[in-house]
C-alpha cells in the first residue's frame, strides 16, 4: 500500500483537485485500492512526509521533506502532464 501526501498552500482547496485528478489516474492504470491519500498544507510537509512514500506539491516544497516530492503543477496547468504521470508510475513501482 503507498501512501502519497498531496500538499498545496492551505491543505484544502487546490489539494483536492489535486487528489481527484490523481486518484483517477492511479485507478485508469490499475492501482485502485493500492494507495492512500492524505491532504496538508505544504508547511506542513516536513512533519508529515516521513509516513510516506512520496509527495506532490502543487506549490513550492521546503527542502526538507522526509520523502521524494514531485511538483504537481501540472495538475492544474496541464503543462508538463505526461512527466508528472510517468514519475507518479515509478514511484508507485518502487
Amino acid at each position: 500500500m503507498k501512501r502519497i501526501l498531496i500538499a498545496c498552500g492551505s491543505g484544502v482547496c487546490t489539494s483536492t483537485v489535486a487528489n481527484q485528478k490523481i486518484s483517477d489516474f492511479l485507478n485508469a492504470n490499475g492501482y485502485e485500492g493500492q494507495y492512500k491519500m492524505e491532504q496538508c498544507k505544504v508547511s506542513e510537509i516536513a512533519a508529515k512526509s516521513e509516513d510516506f512514500d512520496f509527495c506532490i506539491a502543487t506549490t513550492a516544497a521546503p527542502a526538507n521533506a522526509k520523502c521524494p516530492v514531485l511538483a504537481g503543477l501540472p495538475l492544474l496547468t496541464g503543462m508538463g502532464m505526461d512527466k508528472l504521470q510517468s514519475d507518479i508510475l515509478d514511484m508507485m513501482k518502487k
